[in-house]
């Protein structure tokens, strides 16, 4: 399987800055396995930005094609943050999300995922959420106990039930055989909280070029009001 993708990350226009790390930070192509991964340093807690960024550079430190899981990538960066808050005690409290996807070479897809970043799956005209957010809204929603229409206005809806630095976690693990013409999407809740997945699916279809559709989404948030950073990467899949 072939592989394009695109970045990018802004930090929105209310934030004074941006907690949000991608990885890659540049465009490119390949035959896979290429790592892509979104990490949100948690807002309101303390150095957000040293948290995502100490978390993803360890979850990338080894190579893409080393025999690694997913999974263990994600806990590396959990370990990460514990070690540098045992060097500086001044950032206790920080945190951060992780989504993390692996594209092999044979075309599957692995997903490693911690937080209420989001990887999506376009394929055609359907657009499905692939991770689960780990949010009290979405545990509510689960349970029946709050209707889906009603999540998006709940006061506790931006309540993080898991994330990395903040002790021993559980990370969500997922495989996906991909197929030509697919469109992934990784992304911080900076984008979803300010589009919702139809205007998401309309710019993922939109027949842009990665690199283009990454920016638009961006812009698309900011134009929402951009309250949040932003941060997206987009990965198309070619046979």
């Amino acid at each position: 399987m072939n592989y394009v993708w695109a970045t990018a990350t802004h930090q929105g226009r209310i934030r004074e800055r941006n907690e949000d790390s991608v990885y890659p930070e540049t465009s490119g192509s390949g035959e896979g396995p290429i790592i892509v991964a979104v990490a949100d340093g948690m807002g309101g807690h303390v150095a957000g930005n040293i948290a995502s960024s100490v978390a993803l550079a360890a979850a990338t430190a080894v190579p893409d094609d080393a025999a690694i899981d997913t999974a263990e990538r994600v806990l590396a960066g959990n370990e990460a943050i514990t070690k540098r808050i045992e060097e500086q005690p001044e950032l206790a409290g920080m945190g951060t999300t992780m989504t993390l996807g692996r594209f092999r070479s044979d075309g599957v897809l692995e997903v490693a995922h911690v937080g209420d970043s989001r990887c999506y799956l376009l394929r055609g005209e359907e657009l499905r959420q692939l991770s689960t957010d780990h949010t009290v809204v979405a545990e509510l929603v689960a349970l029946g106990h709050l209707e889906p229409e009603n999540a998006a206005t709940h006061p506790q809806r931006h309540f993080v039930t898991r994330t990395l630095g903040l002790g021993p976690v559980a990370v969500d693990e997922l495989e996906l055989e991909l197929e030509d013409g697919d469109r992934i999407l990784f992304c911080s809740d900076g984008l979803t909280t300010m589009v919702d997945d139809e205007a998401v699916k309309h710019l993922l279809m939109a027949g842009d070029d990665a690199e283009a559709t990454a920016w638009h989404l961006v812009e698309a948030a900011n134009s929402a009001g951009g309250v949040d950073n932003i941060t997206v990467a987009v990965v198309d899949a070619r046979s």
